[in-house]
């Protein structure tokens, strides 16, 4: 699921061991029970309801995650065997995909990582297997899919704007020496420009132009025409290597935008990037050029060299003049501002970066309906992308981890796969419906980059809008709990609930039948253009969007009991003579749940390419709520929150973070980037409260 806010410290459910055989997924609809059949449980007070039932009202998809009531198992020689085949064959299937999907061998599966790739192959796979159609025409000599043509492909290809660049070619040498490794000595930044340059180097510090009680980097009219500036990362550290201007990480005063402004100001030729040694809260690894994108591209090299590198730049340019955590103690103290290296420190960089976005591709298959019915669609998608190894949609201390993405959502990825093998079961079989709707089952790329694989499809459709009678979005079903599961979109058509009832009662769940279509997942682009919609989801957990979402974390068989409701869900709509009809709800917006107190903007789900050129990193604001602290202080839509309190802000975990420490009727100090000037407003944080 994309994430908009900071992981929410909900239980994480272990495997559970099966209370019964799960059965396959249903091949048409069941009778209503008998009244033969065993007698509901009845709720106890203070628990989840119990036994199967329909709850209508607003779902907080942000905190919300059922109780979980399993008892602890206490086994000794676990026979796997005979625990999968307890299982049924569906939870066996569903949870084979989900462990192959989530393995680290695919990367995280986000966008421009091979795993991604591999990941669209394993779809593709499958999808053959099952006998599904191409759903797309073949990809176009401009690398895209067009939106017309034979259907010959299971991909539909497009491009991510606002990519991370590529470096074509790229070299460094210290003072004529053999060239420096890079990857190992020295990175490109994502924000460097296209040029060769030869030249000698300027130590400036912190490169910061003004920093707390008068602190600068710069002596009055200094010149770096020519030269290359060699910079530390952060800002003044004191003996333990924290800050000595923030209480927590680093203050506005570390931000790279303002450094690498005030270097351009001053003429550098070449900017050379150094992590100051010891510093305890910032990375010290190398970057590269999906890390480092730190605003506009410039016209000059940007690189970062390693603390062994720079040693031996200031060792031939100063012999004699300390190491490098020397300086760093003098720069901390404001004792040395800009120092000019020797001759023997000179330095040669070129850098060529080609732009472009990066690939992205959905997949997806076909069923083909029957009789009257199958010019009508019915889609069923789930996102097959994460977020890769962490360096967006996560917190900054797993930056660089591997992030599996078990239930987000390589199980929703695996339940599609498992209602297609069922639907192309039921319609290729001897009780094959006469008249039926097709079904497009597809798989989403670039969810967690801003829903951008399912806004591309629906405006560039293979089947017409008009044609679809729903769209059944399934985005982290892997760990339900308490037969617990909550069902979004339930009056995004008229008489949707009543409608589907049938299945919800067959499942033996208790289902939240929540009434609005929008949320942070593909079903809301299918909802945004007039299509009902169905959101299939099991709730928050403490692992989400963390290097903790992993295979053996998954409940296979309440994934087999999602499957038949699926399935059963996917039969009434695709079957039932009359197409349903759309109505639009705002509904209620809940209270993400993450803090008491409530901001009142939405960040932007997009990437760099909806920020203005130049502008600095922190948390674009798309959209602000009326009534709120936000609107109280006068933040607007365009607005970039840059700093909290004096402490920089890089995107908007950090922003939740902060909002997590903080009651109602405190005043923060909040800085905005706005029309290329910084503007401090003051903000009263008002309570968290849901929207009625």
């Amino acid at each position: 699921m994309l994430e908009l806010a900071p992981s929410i410290a909900l239980l994480a459910l272990a495997l559970q061991a099966p209370a019964a055989p799960a059965q396959d997924a249903p091949a048409a609809p069941k009778e209503a029970p008998s009244q033969d059949a065993p007698a509901a449980a009845k709720d106890v007070p203070g628990e989840p309801p119990a036994g199967p039932k329909v709850i209508e009202g607003a779902v907080n998809i942000y905190s919300w995650g059922p109780d979980d009531r399993s008892k602890a198992v206490e086994a000794k020689d676990i026979n796997l065997r005979k625990v999968f085949e307890d299982l049924g064959p569906v939870a066996t299937r569903w949870y084979q995909h989900a462990l192959t999907l989530s393995n680290p061998f695919f990367e995280g599966r986000a966008p421009g990582l091979r795993g991604s790739e591999v990941a669209a192959e394993y779809l593709e796979f499958w999808m053959k297997d099952m006998g599904l159609e191409p759903a797309f025409p073949e990809r176009g000599t401009d690398g895209i899919t067009p939106k017309d043509g034979p259907w010959k492909s299971y991909r539909q290809h497009f491009t991510l704007t606002g990519g991370a660049p590529k470096v074509e070619e790229a070299s460094m040498s210290v003072a004529g020496g053999e060239a420096l490794e890079r990857g190992k000595d020295w990175s490109v930044l994502g924000i460097s420009g296209n040029a060769s340059i030869e030249a000698p180097v300027v130590f400036v510090g912190y490169g910061i132009e003004e920093g707390q009680d008068g602190y600068t980097s710069f002596e009055e009219g200094t010149d770096l025409e020519g030269k290359v500036a060699m910079v530390f990362r952060y800002e003044p550290l004191d003996e333990r290597g924290r800050s000595r201007w923030a209480t927590r990480r680093f203050s506005e005063f570390s931000a790279m935008t303002d450094k690498v402004k005030a270097l351009v100001d001053r003429k550098a030729a070449a900017i050379i990037l150094v992590a100051p040694p010891g510093a305890r809260d910032g990375r010290t690894a190398l970057e590269d050029v999906a890390t480092s994108r730190w605003g506009r591209p410039l016209d000059i090299p940007m690189v970062q060299v390693s603390e062994a590198v720079a040693e031996g730049i200031l060792g031939r340019g100063m012999p004699g003049g300390g190491s490098l955590m020397d300086w760093r103690r003098k720069f901390d103290e404001g004792a040395a501002k800009t120092v000019a290296l020797g001759d023997g420190a000179k330095v040669a960089i070129s850098t060529k970066l080609s732009t472009g976005g990066t690939p992205a591709q959905n997949v997806a298959g076909v069923v083909r309906g029957k009789g009257k019915l199958a010019d009508e669609w019915v889609i069923v998608g789930a996102h097959f992308d994460h977020v890769g190894f962490g360096y967006f949609g996560t917190a900054p201390q797993y930056t660089g981890q591997l992030h599996p993405g078990a239930d987000d959502n390589a199980s929703g990825t695996s339940a599609m796969l498992c209602v297609a093998q069922a639907i192309a079961d039921l319609y290729g079989g001897k009780d094959a419906p006469a008249d039926a709707r097709s079904v497009l089952f597809m798989g989403f790329d670039a969810e967690e980059s801003g829903l951008r694989g399912s806004r591309w499809y629906v405006e560039h459709p293979t089947v017409p809008g008009d044609k679809v009678s729903m769209m059944i979005n399934m985005d982290m079903v892997g760990r339900l709990r308490s037969d617990d599961l909550s069902v979004g979109g339930m009056k995004s058509a008229k008489d949707l609930v009543d409608i589907l009832r049938p299945a919800f009662e067959r499942s033996g769940l208790t289902i939240r039948a929540d009434p609005s279509g929008r949320g942070p997942s593909d079903h809301a682009s299918f909802y945004g253009v007039g299509i009902p919609v169905a959101f299939i989801y099991t709730g928050n957990h403490d692992d989400y969007h963390t290097p903790a979402d992993k295979g053996f974390t998954l409940n296979p068989e309440g994934a087999a009991k999602i499957v038949a409701l699926a399935v059963d869900m996917v039969q009434l709509v695709a079957m039932r003579p009359g197409k349903l009809e759309f109505q639009g709800s705002e509904g209620a917006t809940p209270d993400r749940g993450y803090a008491g107190v409530r901001l009142g903007v939405m960040p932007a789900m997009g990437g760099d390419e909806d920020r203005a050129p130049g502008a600095p990193k922190g948390v674009l604001v798309d959209a602000v709520s009326a009534d709120t602290s936000a609107s109280d202080a006068g933040i607007v839509k365009g607005d970039i929150i840059t700093a909290w309190n004096g402490e920089a802000l890089d995107g908007a975990g950090a922003m939740m973070g902060k909002l997590r420490g903080h009651k109602p009727g405190d005043v923060v100090k909040v800085k905005v980037w706005r029309d290329g000037k910084d503007v401090e407003l003051d903000v009263t944080l008002r309570a968290a409260k849901p929207k009625e």
